[in-house]
């Protein structure tokens, strides 16, 4: 392939933020790291981006699916896509020429900048400098997931959002000055919106930003099953954290995380969604389930969780082994810890770890994970088995460095079963 000059054109990749709902998977899963954010949109680097594809199939709402013809030597800058509220205009060919660039033809461009492969420990002798997880997560759903709908309501929808009810608001962590979280339960009423276990929806919080622009939707995972809060009714539930800081310790007040945890029964949300088309439960019977989260991360798990246990209290499902592996600083900070508690062990593996508990060795979702090896590595080998990943992003490579090393302990070749868990939607990693 020829080297393109500086008058030829690039296909630039870029997120629309008119559709964009901030929930960083694609920045995740980047092997190249080119997706960055700042506290407004999510932007791509032109100079960086190598087409691999990887973050196309992941994104919940399409956002990330975008590319404009743009002159390789002059293609939009990180700084001009924050300050973007909507995708500019395609160029046409004469502005592109006007602008310095050989050419617009698509057909021109497909192959200028080829994709680049995923550097793993496989390709890299150093070891964990190069330890990609995501490059393990899998980006489709599994084989016997229902089918979700997804966008119903939205920017590009027909209906920009709808309007659901506060049916209940109650705080799930004990009182403490640094932590504050609630299970919301949203009804509604007549308007359709189907969801699963494992899908997020949008809330819009009310007035604007710093610069006078309405507020974007911000996504929560749903921590309800497919038939609601309460069966038979059309609701679902959210488990949000107050947010008063940042990732980096500096004091902020989160603008729809507070929005949301000050909500009143009788209150009314605008929502957008539903969201997510591959981090899906498995319907076949007899599948294993193994969670492993932080936190607010434990939504999408409780959702999972109390269908599999709706079903087996109906006798109607032979469900397979569920297992748990829950952080959290301390146990006072951990959401659902009582009703986990009640869950019947022959139904549900639970193992909660805390990082924070005076005068106790912090431990972490890997460590349990590595405690319990021996189950782990039949649940690996088995098939049937899938195992979701949710919480923050700074636990994912340790999660999935654990998931190696109990495969590498046994005798099991990683890479080999890493591709494997990847190909057959079995590996699902969603952190922010």
């Amino acid at each position: 392939m020829d080297t393109p000059t500086d008058n030829s054109v690039l296909k630039q990749h870029l997120i629309d933020p008119e559709i964009c709902i901030r929930c960083n998977t694609c920045e995740a899963i980047c092997p190249v790291n080119a997706i960055t954010h700042d506290s407004m949109n999510y932007v791509v680097k032109a100079d960086v981006c190598n087409m691999c594809m990887d973050c196309i199939s992941p994104c919940p709402t399409g956002s990330i699916d975008n590319w404009r013809l743009v002159p390789r030597a002059k293609p939009y800058t990180i700084e001009e896509q924050f300050g973007w509220d909507e995708l500019p205009a395609e160029l046409t060919s004469e502005q592109l020429a006007e602008l310095g660039a050989a050419g617009g033809d698509v057909g021109a461009v497909e192959d200028l900048v080829p994709q680049a492969e995923i550097a793993t420990t496989a390709n890299d002798p150093s070891g964990e400098s190069a330890f990609n997880s995501a490059a393990y997560g899998a980006t489709t759903p599994p084989w016997s997931a229902a089918h979700p709908y997804a966008n119903l309501y939205g920017p590009k929808s027909a209906e920009k959002f709808v309007t659901a009810t506060v049916v209940g608001n109650v705080r799930v962590t004990e009182v403490g000055k640094e932590y504050d979280t609630h299970h919301i339960v949203l009804d509604f009423g007549n308007m359709p919106f189907p969801v699963l276990e494992g899908q997020s929806i949008g809330v819009i919080p009310p007035g604007v930003d710093a610069r006078g622009k309405p507020h974007h939707p911000r996504q929560y995972s749903i921590a309800s099953p497919r038939n609601g809060e309460r069966p038979g009714y059309n609701n679902l539930s959210l488990t949000i954290k107050r947010v008063l800081e940042d990732y980096d310790g500096n004091p902020v007040r989160g603008v729809a995380s507070n929005y949301m945890c000050d909500l009143k029964v009788g209150d009314k949300v605008q929502v957008t969604g539903p969201f997510g088309t591959s981090f899906l439960m498995p319907n076949h019977p007899r599948s294993n389930i193994v969670m492993i989260c932080t936190g607010t991360g434990s939504a999408p798990m409780r959702a999972m969780t109390e269908w599999r246990r709706r079903l087996r209290t109906s006798g109607k499902f032979e469900g397979g082994k569920l297992m748990l592996f829950f952080g959290a600083r301390t146990k006072e900070e951990l959401p659902y810890f009582g009703p986990l508690q009640g869950l019947p062990k022959d139904f549900i593996d639970t193992h909660f770890g805390f990082s924070r508990t005076p005068n106790q060795p912090k431990k972490y979702v890997q460590d349990l994970m590595r405690e319990r090896a021996a189950d782990l590595v039949g649940l690996l080998q088995d098939p049937n088995t899938y195992i979701y990943v949710c919480g923050l992003k700074s636990m994912e490579e340790g999660v999935v460095l654990a998931l190696r090393d109990v495969a590498q302990n046994a005798g099991l070749n990683w890479e080999e079963l890493g591709g494997r868990l990847k190909r057959e939607a079995r590996l699902h990693l969603e952190t922010y």
